[in-house]
């Protein structure tokens, strides 16, 4: 099922053809380099590998030119991409699965390395699944973090936020495991499914998502079309 990496550029609206106002998330996804291909010998499935964007490498020595500061991609990442054909290696990497859609006689797309891969892969009114990483909330309480509606404000309460009793004293006589307790909460994987794509600006490597998907503005988002 093949997909494409892309980045979360924020929410707006846009107006279908019977003037109804949908809100939509709006995705920046670059064309994206086939990096690598495996088949069921390697894996026992069929994948692809896809990169976005390109990090900083080190400059010849020969040519006495600056190195950028910061960090910079390793000598094994540069030699992944020049099997691919690429100048620099991409900055993010993800492997998309290909013989996972619905159907015994589903035709299984064909790719070879150094291929791009761009948002005209979908089109207006297919349905996809879009998984990101939800944003970090630190540690919080279990009234923020599972919604629980904590204790009475009044009557001289001063338990207001607490988790209350976590577990009886006689038997079990411990605390059963999993038990909704304060912890850290959010940044975490999560897919969306049954999204909408509204539409396609081939022009501007964007797509328009019908709905909310997880994750900050400028967040890392992987658009796979679903069956």
């Amino acid at each position: 099922m093949i997909g494409i990496i892309g980045k979360k550029l924020g929410m707006t609206q846009v107006f279908n053809e019977q003037g109804q106002q949908i809100p939509v998330t709006v995705v920046e996804a670059t064309p994206n380099a086939v990096t690598k291909v495996t088949g069921k010998s390697v894996n026992g499935f069929v994948a692809v590998e896809l990169g976005l964007g390109a990090q900083r490498v080190a400059r010849p020595s020969a040519k006495k030119e600056r190195t950028p500061r910061g960090r910079r991609a390793t000598r094994a990442e540069v030699g992944h991409a020049k099997k691919a054909g690429l100048e620099a290696p991409p900055a993010v990497l993800r492997s998309f699965r290909l013989d996972d859609a619905p159907g015994k006689d589903a035709e299984i797309p064909t790719f070879t390395v150094g291929q791009t891969v761009t948002v005209g892969i979908f089109a207006p009114g297919d349905t996809v699944k879009v998984t990101g990483t939800s944003k970090g909330r630190g540690f919080q309480g279990v009234v923020k973090r599972y919604g629980i509606g904590g204790g009475p404000n009044t009557h001289g309460n001063t338990k207001h936020r607490r988790p209350g009793s976590v577990g009886p004293g006689t038997d079990p006589s411990r605390v059963i495991k999993g038990k909704k307790m304060p912890g850290h909460y959010g940044s975490a994987r999560h897919t969306q499914t049954h999204l909408r794509v509204e539409k396609i600006d081939a022009e501007r490597n964007l797509i328009y998502i019908r709905g909310s998907v997880a994750g900050p503005k400028n967040g890392i988002v992987l658009v796979r079309k679903q069956g």
